[in-house]
Order: structure tokens, then C-alpha cells, then sequence
């Protein structure tokens, strides 16, 4: 939200660069008194853990590349040598395949919390967009970071994935093989699809720094949501973010650090593959092909959907509904705490995405294809069905007066009922 600026520079050269490059008051402003709703819970500190996480990957994933060799006969063998010769290489190693676990776990934990407060309505529908767009690039990097390791489920991954583009030739014959091709630099998966994908899996992390950046900036215009979904209305809705809101957000990331430590350092391959530690063989196709487990609800839909092309648009449009809930959610409450009914889905919709992972990871056969293609249903049916028609015909509760009166349980007189 805008606020007047209260910074004061108080040396020589405070003053001169305050007049030249006034980086001290745009973090005084905006990190230092910027205001936040007084309510807001932990849940709100995912946002500082993935910035951290982001980091982490970043460093790690520059080091990391320093001795990654991105050929078809080296890529295998100079993951080994980092485990092996590099000093710290198997920290490293570890430290960025777990943290793009933990990235991705802190990740949905804060789509999910946007999506039950409501974070994606007026006037924060291009703060909610970014945020899509952010997990889009993730998931993009994510792919193109599994491939690099060369290990038999990486490749073969890498190998399924792209061939879907294939299903473009139903459309227009011949579009899908070029577009293959194109992407593979050849006739199959080698060496010039590990040149590209190595390339852009080193770009694509600076790509979603920025993006953030935007994010952040898109934050701080119309200021935080909190779990009232009621708007600020007096300044004793607000506290300054520091000390208040760095103190919780320094102290939740130290916790989920806790969380990362106890995987790198006791289980650093439980949420991998073992087929990994086998050398990619192209005259080889692995009994199952399972990717990372942040993307098997979406390969869950891939397979709920028998038609090649419709499973493709299936795919893709479970992330690209996600850009359209701000106008998709005609309710006029934020806070799904005060949406009785609305509530009940949401959860159900909670256990579905959870099923979806489930039925990824296993077999298309039997009840799981059965009940993976009920789930892939529901799925969409909660954005496009439920969220548009529940919001018109369900009686919210009654919203406190004011972020204060939520907190301390008095009527703010200053200000006037809202409805969010």
C-alpha cells in the first residue's frame, strides 16, 4: 500500500546518495516501516522462505555448473565427480536437488494459502498472476535441471515430455515431428538437447528473480492481504514490517531450514529415483516412467486423459486456469474462513491435488486410472463449476468491522463495516 516516506538520512553520505540513487530509502520504505495487516499469520512467511530458497539454488546451481560437463558421454560421469572429487561437491549436489524439493513444497504451500485467503482478488489480480507465472518458470527449470543428471528416469523423462509435442500433428499435420526436432537439435534425444536444456536451466533462475522482483513490487502497491480478507482502514491495522514481521519471517525460515536439514543431511535421496544412479541408455525404456513428485499431480492429469492432444491441453490448462481464478471466483468474500460451503470444496479440492500425486506415481491401471480420471474431473470442475457458482448462490458469515477488531475483539469506531 502507499505510504509517505519517513526516511531521514543521517550521515554525509546518506544524504548524497539519497539525491543520486536512494537505495537506503526505498529499503526503509519498503522493508523497513512499510505497514502490514497487524493479523497475519505464519502462513504469510512463505513468501521470505522461498526468496531463501531461491538463493540457495542459485548459488548452488552456479557452483554446481562450474563442473558439470553437458555432454551425452560426461554429463553422468561429472555428476559423479562432483560427489566424489569436488570438495563439498556432495553438499552442493544434495543441498540444490533437495532445495528444489523444499522450493517447490514452500511453493504450493503459498499458492494454497493465496487461493484460501483470497489473495487473488481486487486489487491483486496481477500479484496473483505473477505468482503463476513464477511457478510456470519453476516448473519449466525444474524439467530441464532433472534432465542434467542423465540417469535412465531423467532421460526417458526428458524423452516422453518432449514427444507430446507430437500430438500437434492431429492439428496440423507434420507441426509437432519439426517441433520435436527442433527442440531434440536431432532426430532423438543427445547431445545438443543437453546443450539446450543446460543453457536454459541456467538462465531460467535470473528469469524468476526478476519476475519476484515484479511480484514484490506488485505486493507492495495495494499492500499485503491477511486471513480477514478485510481491507486496512486505519493505521492500528497495521504494524511496521521490521521488527515485527522480520523477526517471524527470520524465525519460520530457520524452521523450515530444520525441515531441509533433516533430508539433505539424513534422507538426501528419498525424493528422487534410484534409476538416476544408472547411466541414461537410449535402447532402454525403464518398466515405469515416474517424474520428480512436485509434478505428478499434473502428470496424473496427463494420463487421466486417454486422447494424446487432449491430455496435452489437459497439462497445460491445469496451470493456466490458475491464471484465470481472480475473474473465475464471483464471490465478493476473500477469506474462505467465512464461506461455509465454499469451504467444504476447497478441502475437498486440497485432498484431490493430493490424490493426484498419489495416482501419478503409480501404474495407469485399474481403480487408480478410474479414480486419477475422477480427481483430473474435479480438478477442473472446482476453478471452472464450483468457484463461479457457489459465490453466487452462498451466505458468507459476517466479517469483523476491521483488521483491529479481528485481532482484539473491539469494534475499530474510526472505521466502517467492510465486506472485502
Amino acid at each position: 500500500m502507499a505510504h509517505e516516506s519517513t526516511y531521514t538520512p543521517s550521515t554525509g553520505i546518506e544524504r548524497w546518495l539519497d539525491t543520486r540513487l536512494p537505495i537506503p530509502r526505498l529499503m526503509h520504505d519498503q522493508f523497513g516501516v512499510f505497514p502490514m495487516p497487524r493479523n497475519v499469520n505464519y502462513w504469510w512467511t512463505f513468501g521470505a522462505i522461498l526468496s531463501f530458497m531461491l538463493a540457495v539454488q542459485i548459488v548452488t546451481g552456479i557452483v554446481l555448473a562450474m563442473h558439470y560437463q553437458p555432454t551425452t558421454d560426461g554429463a553422468f560421469d561429472s555428476v559423479e565427480k562432483i560427489m566424489r572429487d569436488v570438495n563439498w561437491g556432495w553438499l552442493l549436489r544434495y543441498a540444490h536437488a533437495v532445495g528444489a524439493s523444499m522450493f517447490f513444497f514452500a511453493a504450493f504451500i503459498h499458492t494454497f494459502r493465496g487461493l484460501y485467503y483470497g489473495s487473488y482478488k481486487a486489487p491483486r489480480e496481477i500479484l496473483w498472476m505473477l505468482g503463476v507465472l513464477i511457478l510456470f518458470l519453476m516448473i519449466a527449470t525444474a524439467f530441464m535441471g532433472y534432465s542434467l543428471v542423465w540417469g535412465q528416469m531423467s532421460f526417458w523423462a526428458v524423452t516422453v515430455i518432449t514427444n507430446l509435442f507430437t500430438s500437434l500433428d492431429t492439428l496440423i499435420p507434420g507441426l509437432g515431428t519439426t517441433l520435436v526436432q527442433w527442440i531434440w537439435g536431432g532426430f532423438s534425444v543427445g547431445e545438443p538437447t543437453l546443450n539446450r536444456l543446460f543453457a536454459l536451466h541456467y538462465l531460467f533462475p535470473f528469469i524468476i528473480a526478476g519476475v519476484v522482483i515484479l511480484h514484490i513490487w506488485a505486493l507492495h502497491i495495494p499492500g499485503s492481504n491477511n486471513p480477514t480478507g478485510v481491507e486496512v482502514k486505519t493505521k492500528s491495522d497495521t504494524l511496521p514490517f521490521h521488527p515485527y514481521f522480520t523477526i517471524k519471517d527470520g524465525f519460520a525460515v530457520v524452521l523450515f531450514c530444520l525441515l531441509f536439514g533433516v533430508f539433505l543431511f539424513y534422507a538426501p535421496n528419498y525424493l528422487g529415483h534410484t534409476d538416476n544412479y544408472i547411466p541414461a541408455n537410449p535402447l532402454q525404456t525403464p518398466p515405469h516412467i515416474v517424474p520428480e513428485w512436485y509434478f505428478l499431480p499434473f502428470y496424473a492429469i496427463l494420463r487421466a486423459i486417454p486422447d494424446k492432444l487432449l491430455g496435452v491441453v489437459g497439462l497445460i490448462g491445469a496451470i493456466v486456469v490458475l491464471f484465470f481464478i481472480p475473474w473465475l471466483d464471483t464471490s465478493r468474500i476473500r477469506s474462505v474462513s467465512y464461506r461455509p460451503i465454499f469451504k467444504w470444496f476447497f478441502w475437498l479440492f486440497v485432498i484431490c491435488c493430493l490424490a493426484l500425486g498419489y495416482f501419478g506415481s503409480q501404474a495407469p491401471e485399474g481403480w487408480k486410472l478410474l479414480w486419477g480420471r475422477i480427481c483430473t474431473f474435479y480438478y477442473f470442475a472446482f476453478f471452472l463449476i464450483i468457484m463461479p457458482v457457489v459465490g453466487l448462490i452462498e451466505k458468507p458469515k459476517r466479517l469483523p468491522g476491521s483488521i483491529t477488531e479481528s485481532v482484539l475483539g473491539k469494534k475499530d469506531t474510526s472505521a466502517s463495516g467492510g465486506n472485502a
